[in-house]
């Protein structure tokens, strides 16, 4: 494995209406971890959903997972709440970049939080260009991300959905969406 000293943080970023944005980014976070990485997930929307990724993520000893967001927020009830919330969480996000104790971070679906207005691309993008250590790896999940956010990226997905089960009633299946 590169020293820290020798390694290129690469900035990911996820986006798109399609699914798997944030499978995408789990996939990396376990990669990671296989070869002994320090790694921190930081979700801002799931809300206290238990998952499997996060079920998986608690048998590996350097692995870090926070489960912060007040849930799914395009049902929200108290818009001035989620913001609050998002803010909080994006420094509790700033504290643990800056910590140096995580080779890759996920912020897994802080694009949403941008698209709404809480947090803006151009306030992301200062911060990961001015602040995130040059070795740390970054993932930034969600869709509608940020102009900003997209141009300071390494590497810029955007999933397309061609097809999904649920136009079909098919509900989240556990193991597959969650």
């Amino acid at each position: 494995m590169k020293s820290r000293d020798r390694r290129h943080g690469i900035t990911l970023v996820n986006s798109g209406e399609g699914k798997g944005k944030s499978s995408a980014g789990f996939g990396v976070v376990f990669r990671a971890a296989g070869w002994g990485l320090k790694v921190c997930v930081i979700q801002y929307i799931k809300g206290k959903w238990k998952t499997g990724e996060q079920r998986a993520a608690e048998r590996f000893e350097n692995i870090e997972w926070h489960v912060l967001g007040d849930g799914f927020t395009w049902d929200t009830k108290n818009p001035a709440r989620d913001i609050e919330t998002s803010r909080g969480i994006w420094e509790f996000s700033k504290d643990k970049i800056r910590s140096g104790n995580f080779d890759l971070v996920l912020l897994d679906e802080i694009n949403y939080c941008t698209s709404y207005g809480w947090i803006s691309g151009a306030e992301i993008a200062a911060f990961v260009r001015d602040e995130k250590p040059a070795w740390m790896h970054l993932i930034l999940t969600g869709r509608d991300a940020a102009p900003e956010v997209i141009e300071l990226a390494d590497t810029a997905t955007e999933m397309t959905c061609l097809k999904h089960a649920f136009e079909n009633g098919v509900e989240a299946e556990q193991g597959v969406e969650f």
